[in-house]
């Protein structure tokens, strides 16, 4: 396992957070460290995706980086009075 030499603050995390929400379609690792503001160092972004993977956020495919999380309260009120089927 490689050693982790930086570990990212909140501030980035969550601007990685608002470029994925803000994406239309599914991007790639390259064309997100364009869209960001300020420069990250690859092994942080790599450590951030990989947060936001196991957290349930994003989606890592072959094709690139899907943000999936939704935190709408209305959606969230809906699915708790609906009925689950299988």
């Amino acid at each position: 396992m490689q050693e982790i030499l930086h570990y990212p603050n909140l501030k980035t995390v969550l601007i990685v957070e608002k470029v994925l929400q803000d994406a239309d379609t599914v991007i790639s690792k390259s064309e997100l460290k364009r869209r960001l503001p300020t420069q990250i160092m690859h092994q942080t972004l790599n450590l951030i995706l990989e947060y936001l993977d196991k957290s349930g956020k994003i989606i890592i495919g072959s094709k690139g980086i899907t943000w999936i999380y939704n935190n709408n309260p209305k959606l969230k009120a809906l699915l708790s009075k609906a009925v689950r089927v299988a």
